[in-house]
């Protein structure tokens, strides 16, 4: 019985020497290396075609038009949904024979109908043109570098200075999304996605939308390793029109100052802004404040000595409201009337500095309503990093809008806003001397015209004009003799 015992324990003991050892070979990572390799030699890498891929557009499936789950067909540009047999992208790697995607979420390749992850380095400039990342010593050198980038056809572009694609009538947007991408604080810090992926908002409040949309495009805008020297803003025209409820849309021409004011307020509230000063990078940046003086006057039709008993009552006193602001109104003087003796129409022009002295404390202002007649006047008294302008051009009456042709003559460098702040109010600011960064012109007609910007670029000191897609360079006395509209200005520092 003894003997019958025996083979089966010596069995036992090599198959337990059989499974250790085998055990054993498993550990090591060969396998999963020689994978991927296998992966890298992928054969169809080079079916890639950078010139057809275009990550700009909203990402959804060209058949289905659904979100979810969406790849971009690296030969011919197009997106399809799912990856697994039957879907979209299946079908339509075996009909065109195109075998590369991209997860537009996951970020990850693929190579179709075969249904395997491809890990190839050569392939990170195509993941990093659909999702730039910038680290925090990049950042800190955009406005002292003069490198030039290539792009994918051989155009050489500057980062930052590059053209938005005009959709239809989109052209009073893109001259607002240009001028804030060069606003230094705003910029860097929607270049960094940290900064606000961690904003919370309220259950059912997709607002947070607003902010993705634009931190994409301000990376986009300074990514030095596009595959064209343009950027399409149509994923945040999108998000734009649907939390506006199509007050602002592409397809019809709008106001760059309604669109800036209504635009800066979404993204203070989207990054659970409120009144506070350093509550958000919006009002960090642009926020300023100021004393309003408002008295009442009384109707021209009474007589003089009612006049007097009207203005010692209280209702007549002069009263003081503090009130912050986003951007200074300034008001054009009313264009002459007349023709000059040549029979042309006169072309008048107007000091800067004229404009501003609304806001020096002392100007006074008359508004009218439909009943009542008020006097006011301005005192700034806070200034903020980045003071906007907007001079009011165009003026609407019961039967048309009127623009104003008025010629504002202005320093682009050393323009002291302090000259407007009381003594005291002056001592509070270490520094009021200001620097144009970048000035919105609007050309032609009211109701047919369009919009270009001028930029600095800070790096080199050269200013360049943009109209959608049309970059050229400009000479500083050139920006002057425009019809400025929208103004930005950067305290010194």
């Amino acid at each position: 019985m003894d003997s019958v015992k025996q083979p089966p324990l010596k069995r036992a003991k090599l198959n337990a020497s059989e499974l250790s050892a085998s055990t054993k070979e498993v550990v090591p990572t060969k396998p999963e290396q020689g994978a991927r390799r296998v992966n890298r030699l992928c054969p169809y890498l080079d079916t890639i075609n950078r010139q057809y891929l275009d990550f700009d557009f909203e990402k959804l499936c060209s058949v289905s038009l659904t979100r979810i789950n969406v790849y971009a067909c690296l030969v011919c540009g197009k997106y399809f949904q799912g990856r697994g047999t039957n879907t979209h992208a299946y079908t339509h790697s075996v009909a065109e024979t195109h075998h590369v995607f991209l997860n537009l979420h996951t970020l990850k390749f693929y190579c179709l109908p075969d249904n395997y992850e491809i890990i190839d380095s050569s392939l990170d400039d195509i993941k990093y043109v659909l999702n730039p990342t910038f680290a925090e010593a990049h950042i800190e050198t955009l406005d002292a570098s003069t490198k030039l980038s290539r792009a994918i056809d051989g155009s050489l572009y500057m980062p930052g200075i590059v053209g938005l694609n005009n959709i239809k009538a989109n052209d009073y947007c893109n001259v607002v999304l240009q001028s804030l991408s060069h606003v230094a604080p705003l910029r860097n810090y929607f270049l960094r996605e940290e900064n606000y992926s961690k904003v919370s908002r309220p259950p059912g409040d997709s607002s947070y939308t607003l902010v993705q949309r634009f931190g994409e495009l301000m990376r986009k805008l300074w990514n030095p390793r596009n595959f064209k020297a343009h950027v399409s803003p149509h994923e945040m025209l999108q998000a734009v029109v649907l939390w506006s409820r199509k007050k602002f849309q592409f397809t019809q021409q709008g106001d760059p100052i309604d669109f800036l004011s209504w635009f800066l307020n979404a993204l203070h509230r989207a990054l659970n802004g409120s009144k506070r000063k350093d509550s958000s990078i919006i009002h960090k940046s642009f926020l300023g404040s100021m004393n309003i003086y408002t008295r009442k006057i009384p109707p021209t039709e009474l007589d003089d000595h009612i006049k007097i008993n009207l203005m010692m009552t209280p209702e007549y006193q002069e009263f003081v409201t503090e009130s912050p602001f986003l951007y200074l109104t300034c008001d054009l003087p009313p264009p002459p009337l007349f023709i000059d003796e040549f029979r042309e129409n006169i072309i008048p022009q107007v000091n800067l500095y004229q404009l501003l002295t609304k806001f020096n404390g002392q100007t006074e202002k008359e508004y009218k309503t439909y009943k009542e007649n008020f006097l006011k006047r301005f005192e700034i008294t806070q200034l903020p990093p980045y003071l906007i302008l907007y001079i009011k051009r165009f003026t609407k009456n019961t039967f048309f809008v009127e623009k104003n042709p008025t010629i504002v003559n202005f320093p682009v460098k050393n323009i002291d806003f302090g000259e407007l702040l009381t003594p005291e109010i002056k001592a509070r600011h270490a520094n009021t001397i200001y620097d144009l960064t970048a000035n919105i012109v609007h050309d032609g007609e009211p109701s047919k015209g369009t919009y270009r910007v001028h930029i600095l670029q800070k790096s080199t000191g050269k200013w360049y004009e943009m109209q959608d897609l049309h970059v050229i360079d400009i000479l500083p006395q050139m920006i002057t003799l425009t019809e400025a509209y929208i103004q930005i200005y950067e305290l010194r520092a």
